[in-house]
């Protein structure tokens, strides 16, 4: 028998459309968490089941029959015992790569992230070559897309040069000013300058805030103490306070939208108690909630971080702020160095350490401790975060958005371990700190990415999206 040729024509249309069905429905995937603690989006907890497919969620309730769903190939996870919180948005990390991936790379960075809970990041602009065009910009979104477990977005660095790329660059959370502590052209410490980038365009500036300008003078008042300690001494709160009183002043000039990183002092804490506009949020780390001056006597250089730790009081006033809403969120300005750096002595040494795999597990260990809710940690390590950089489906645990979820342990400690560490850089300022709250199972676009101290490294992360309105 001989087919004419419209009808070779329509069966090669029929084939191909069944075909395409057929790797439609095999890339189509689902993950059942049953008799979880879900935290909602109105702060109760609710124990009951979430239905996930193709990387949304798609139902919340106290029983799920997940059979009348129209599938039967779920990923079944049995969360009896755990609470279900939305997956953390780390607003300000350092991952090194391009150019520094002896310290750190997008992949051990992410799968870091994976570990701990932490589904999305913001990443900062000094690598090498920084990431101040959008050539730049595009090169570290293709190594991300290649490399990343998790969800990614990455700041523009701002020089004295490149305001139109500052302008237009996307996408990106933001543009990144280094106001001190810096060096090379993303320093930005000169008003004028500041005054130009403020004046033009609306995307959030995010500021480093410290005074290049003080901190070079007490340099060299102090020049010749190798004692770590004197780190905080020289970069000391009223470094951190005029340069804030700058970015500030610089805000309210042109209604800028601003965002101070690493909040450090109490002194700017007060500060912003009494003078917040409301286009003004700020963060802090909980190395700055948690660790104190007093840490030099214990880890030495690996107390070296910039801003520097503060003292026992600024730890306190800090904590009220963040409490009070004063401080809107937390970061952990994840800046790994090696340990060979770091053994080279003061002031040789590098600012920085990590964060991303502890922060989780220290801020829902002071939870428990009741000095806080698990709700208000939530909230500022997702919800918060979410809303500030306009991050759309992110931070909430609700039908329709993204499903990026950990399932934590509250009822378990575990210490802080050196061997357990899974960024390249292989230590932690808190080793030895009995923390709950570790992620069982972390899970980033419908995918675990994170089950049972094993991280998958098939899963890939998006790049984040930033809504402009």
């Amino acid at each position: 028998m001989i087919v004419p040729d419209h009808q070779k024509t329509n069966l090669r249309l029929n084939r191909l459309i069944v075909d395409r069905i057929k790797q439609i429905m095999s890339n189509s995937y689902g993950v059942f968490i049953h008799q979880a603690r879900i935290l909602l989006p109105n702060g109760d907890f609710l124990l009951g089941d979430v239905a996930l497919v193709d990387g949304k969620i798609v139902e919340i309730a106290s029983e799920i029959d997940h059979h009348a769903l129209g599938r039967n190939d779920w990923e079944m996870i049995d969360a009896e015992g755990l609470t279900v919180l939305p997956g953390v948005i780390d607003p300000q990390v350092h991952f090194r790569e391009p150019g520094l991936e002896y310290k750190e790379d997008l992949f051990t960075a992410s799968c870091a992230c994976a570990k701990a809970g932490v589904t999305s990041f913001l990443e900062m602009p000094n690598t090498r070559p920084l990431t101040t065009t959008q050539a730049n910009l595009d090169d570290k979104l293709r190594r991300a897309s290649e490399k990343c477990i998790v969800n990614y977005g990455f700041f523009i660095g701002a020089t004295a040069e490149n305001l139109p790329d500052l302008l237009d660059a996307n996408p990106t959370p933001g543009i990144k000013i280094f106001m001190g502590s810096m060096h090379g052209d993303l320093l930005v410490s000169q008003e004028e300058i500041l005054d130009q980038i403020f004046a033009k365009g609306d995307r959030l500036i995010a500021v480093h805030a410290e005074d290049q300008a003080r901190i070079n003078q007490r340099r060299q008042e102090f020049a010749g103490i190798t004692d770590p300690a004197i780190h905080s001494t020289i970069q000391d709160n009223l470094a951190a306070l005029q340069a804030t009183q700058l970015a500030l002043k610089l805000s309210k000039k042109y209604q800028r939208r601003l965002h101070i990183l690493h909040l450090s002092t109490g002194d700017e804490a007060e500060l912003l108690r009494q003078d917040k506009p409301e286009w003004v949020t700020a963060e802090v780390t909980p190395q700055h909630l948690l660790l104190n001056i007093n840490a030099y006597d214990q880890i030495g250089t690996l107390a070296q971080m910039n801003p520097p730790l503060r003292s026992p009081q600024d730890n306190e006033i800090l904590w009220q702020a963040l409490l009070d809403g004063v401080i809107d969120f937390i970061a952990t300005d994840h800046a790994p160095h090696t340990l060979e750096e770091k053994a080279k002595g003061y002031p040789n040494t590098p600012s920085g350490m990590p964060g991303v795999e502890t922060s989780l597990p220290l801020m829902l260990t002071q939870a428990m401790a009741g000095k806080c809710t698990v709700q208000q940690v939530s909230n500022w390590m997702s919800t918060a975060v979410a809303k500030a950089y306009k991050i759309p489906n992110k931070g909430k645990i609700e039908v329709g958005y993204d499903a990026d979820l950990i399932l934590v342990d509250l009822d378990n400690y575990h210490p802080v371990l050196r061997e357990e560490v899974v960024s390249k850089c292989g230590w932690s300022p808190f080793e030895g700190w009995e923390l709950t709250g570790w992620p069982k199972y972390t899970i980033v676009g419908g995918k675990v990415a994170y089950k049972n101290g094993k991280v998958n490294t098939e899963v890939r992360g998006q790049a984040l999206r930033f809504d402009a309105s």
